[in-house]
């Protein structure tokens, strides 16, 4: 698929709603914290994970709409790109070169040393690349690293310190629906705008670029349009808890349903980009479908929530570990499932009842990490220990 060069990915409402009931590759991000830069200072500018619910806008609160946008403006960037189209050469030689794709997003400052976030989407294929500040100043910029995964991307530009105000980022699982936020980003190519509107849901999964799934991505009704990507979604207090990546939409435009990938998911990736280039996702090795309690008690089965493993990657750490696949096929009320394998209940000890709860158990490790898992195998509960692997890479990476 070809990712629009606008700065926004835009899905289909049928899209971007959480995969049930179908068959989903398990893979989850690698987490990597407490990177640190040549200097031995952090890269960005954290909070500490135990803040509370944000403030609000209203009722007295320290900063209004007004305060965050004056105080954020100056690290928040419009990204623009240039992309030269491969096209068959012209035999009569009507065109005196091949044409150009010009694309636009935004980004924010993380540090002092020039690193810059923005969407993987925005910058995809680009061959030219450059970040415009609140003064004007333009400067090219370089990519130091992307994840098609997590639809993110590291840029970096030489430029003073002293022009760079990174923005400070907070804890998005201490987000809340109903919280008051705020996004600023290049809308259309109007610079710097500002729009506001609430936390209308999290634990949201959204497709990425390579077709794989962002998990707990925040959705907001703050507008979000072409241009907007890249950009942060910031809360009542001026902290980012997340990038602006996508909207869905049935017309092209806002909606109301806006969805950002959560800001602790951007640390890890960040840190990871600058500190190798690449970001490395463990990876389980199954396909696997969640246990509805009518297919529990059609099929007996032993219990009535936790995943069906309906396919085991071969070479991989689950393989290696003994887990069983299913190998029969039924149908019921129009959707296939596969029975008669194993039957995950509990990653790490925690429960598990649906793929997203074991893709985030995922994304809590690295490759070689091990994780425990709590099976049934027909009717006997077992424990098998698996080996993560690397999550392979994928055709947009």
């Amino acid at each position: 698929m070809r990712l629009p060069r606008t700065g926004l990915l835009t899905l289909g409402a049928a899209l971007v709603a959480a995969v049930v009931g179908g068959a989903v590759a398990l893979a989850g991000a690698a987490l990597l914290v407490g990177f640190e830069d040549d200097d031995g200072a952090a890269p960005f500018a954290v909070v500490d994970s135990r803040i509370e619910a944000p403030e609000r806008f209203s009722r007295g609160r320290p900063l209004s709409i007004g305060q965050v946008y004056e105080r954020t403006r100056p690290g928040v960037v419009q990204v623009s790109t240039r992309t030269i189209a491969v096209e068959p050469q012209d035999p009569f030689g009507f065109f005196s070169g091949p044409p150009e794709q010009q694309g636009l997003g935004s980004g924010f400052v993380i540090d002092k040393t020039g690193h810059i976030v923005t969407n993987f989407h925005v910058v995809d294929r680009a061959d030219e690349i450059r970040v415009s500040f609140s003064n004007n100043e333009s400067v090219k910029a370089t990519v130091v690293g992307t994840d098609p995964s997590t639809d993110l991307a590291v840029l970096k530009v030489a430029t003073d310190s002293r022009a760079l105000t990174p923005l400070v980022l907070g804890n998005s699982d201490s987000v809340r629906v109903g919280d008051e936020v705020v996004a600023i980003g290049n809308p259309l190519g109007y610079q710097r705008t500002v729009t506001s509107g609430i936390v209308s849901a999290v634990g949201r999964s959204i497709q990425a670029p390579d077709q794989r799934l962002i998990d707990q991505a925040i959705q907001t009704d703050a507008a979000i349009n072409q241009g907007n990507s890249g950009g942060p979604l910031l809360d009542a207090a001026g902290r980012v808890i997340g990038v602006n990546t996508q909207i869905a939409t049935q017309t092209g435009g806002n909606v109301g349903l806006g969805f950002a990938v959560p800001i602790n998911t951007v640390k890890d990736v960040a840190a990871q980009l600058i500190a190798k280039g690449k970001v490395e996702h463990a990876a389980l090795g199954i396909y696997a479908q969640p246990i509805t309690e009518e297919i529990a008690e059609l099929f007996r089965l032993p219990v009535d929530k936790g995943l069906l493993v309906t396919e085991v990657f071969e070479g991989s750490g689950a393989e290696r570990a003994g887990l069983r696949a299913g190998t029969k096929r039924v149908q019921v009320e129009g959707f296939e499932y596969v029975i008669g394998g194993d039957i995950i209940v509990e990653a790490d000890g925690r429960p598990v009842s649906s793929v997203e709860e074991l893709r985030r158990a995922i994304s809590r490790k690295e490759p070689g990490d091990s994780m425990e898992l709590e099976i049934y195998r027909d009717d006997e509960r077992q424990t098998l220990d698996v080996k993560l692997g690397r999550q392979s890479p994928s055709p947009r990476g």
